[in-house]
């Protein structure tokens, strides 16, 4: 008995217990509301017929090369500036064509970053990446692709410098094909020179914004802007506005009115901002308006825009005032609105004058609403292009490069 019982304790030590089952791995994040929209058949489209259809499949192999996260964030820092550099250079006839889209078309950079950071946002690495870092990857690679992180100006005297920003396409479910004509404007001139008004030689450099409340609130305006305008002598924040017109916006509001961004989500209240206490309720333009205005620049008429509305000082209805705000009055839109174009120039103008450059020529120009032909004009219907759409944001674009000249030579 006493040699079937040591037999079966020696028996025993020889088991070894199995290894726990492994976990199961952690749910790729979801897409976002943005991206989603990419399995559309227009973004389809636009990608191959620009090109760029390559690029996320490109990238997706690479990040799966990487073994740290410091190796993941320079390839996701690489993909974005090349993304940017390329788009800039399909712009203004630099490299192959890559498809049959004419190339003023800004289209192709959207839905290819958005592509990136969908592949970004489902990356399942050999190694953790917390929620953070994650983010920081993701911030590297929307920063880099915007051009946020490539402003460069030559050094030295006797040139003027130019700052000029665009914004993504936006209500893209009413329709997904659109363009933004102020994103086109921004890869077609960035890097640029221009021979202003008076004679004198400019450098334009360029960035794009999302159309995205959370990331307005987060300080990407501030964070890519601050560290220029102390050296530019024109800075002007662009985007679509009204059909068949630009509008030079006198007054911007400190008031979100919650038209839903490019994530579907809604924001309304006070602008906000680091320092809200000092925080005023309206800036002003400093771009020379009188002089845009009267200059003939292109084939769209050019307004200052001098009406804001506002809740006068004492009592709680908002009101329009077609001659700008009253004293002690609260805003509720600007000459440009209540949504992100208005609050790119609040913002732009407000650190303007907090870093005490209230001299310098700076404000928001709103160019027409870019339109497909007539006969194109149904989203369910149309096509991704046409020839009077192409027309009218290559018209959009040079216009804007006018007024550039008159406002930098005034």
């Amino acid at each position: 008995m006493r040699s079937t019982l040591a037999l079966s304790l020696a028996a025993a030590s020889l088991v070894v217990a199995a290894p726990p089952a492994p976990a199961a791995p952690a749910p790729a994040p979801a897409v976002t509301t943005e991206e989603a929209r990419l399995d559309r058949a227009a973004p389809q489209e636009i990608l191959r017929r620009s090109g760029f259809d390559a690029l996320a499949p490109e990238f997706a192999a690479d990040l799966a090369d990487a073994r740290t996260i410091g190796q993941a964030e320079r390839t996701a820092t690489r993909y974005g500036s090349q993304l940017w550099r390329r788009a800039v250079d399909r712009a203004q006839g630099r490299g192959p064509s890559r498809g049959d889209l004419t190339r003023d078309d800004d289209r192709p950079l959207y839905w290819a970053r958005l592509a990136l950071t969908r592949e970004l946002r489902g990356w399942r690495p050999g190694f953790d990446v917390t929620d953070e870092g994650r983010a920081r990857l993701l911030d590297r690679l929307e920063r880099s692709s915007r051009g946020q992180e490539a402003i460069r100006y030559p050094a030295g005297k006797g040139v003027k410098r130019i700052l000029l920003t665009g914004f993504d396409p936006f209500t893209l479910d009413r329709d997904v094909r659109i363009s933004n004509p102020s994103g086109a404007t921004a890869l077609a001139l960035d890097g640029t020179w221009l021979r202003t008004a008076d004679g004198s030689l400019a450098r334009i450099e360029t960035a794009v914004f999302p159309v995205r409340w959370e990331d307005f609130a987060d300080g990407t305006v501030e964070r890519t802007l601050r560290p220029h305008l102390p050296g530019v002598d024109l800075f002007t924040t662009v985007s679509q506005g009204r059909p068949g017109r630009f509008d030079v916006e006198r007054t911007n509001g400190a008031w979100r009115g919650g038209f839903p961004d490019n994530e579907n989500l809604s924001r309304t209240g006070t602008v906000p901002v680091d320092g809200p206490a000092a925080q005023p309720q309206w800036t002003s333009t400093t771009l020379p308006y009188t002089a845009i205005t009267a200059a003939a620049t292109g084939r769209f008429p050019v307004y200052d825009n001098t009406s804001v509305t506002e809740v006068p000082a004492g009592t709680d209805t908002p009101v329009v005032r077609p001659g700008g705000p009253t004293p002690g009055s609260r805003a509720r839109a600007g000459g440009g609105g209540d949504y992100l174009s208005n609050e790119i120039a609040y913002r732009a103008t407000l650190l303007r004058d907090r870093l005490g450059l209230t001299g310098l020529p700076g404000g928001h120009v709103h160019t027409p609403v870019l339109q497909f032909g007539a006969a194109n004009a149904d989203p369910a219907t149309g096509t991704v292009t046409d020839p009077e759409f192409v027309r009218n944001r290559l018209d959009i674009i040079a216009q804007v490069r006018a007024i550039l000249a008159v406002a930098a030579g005034s």
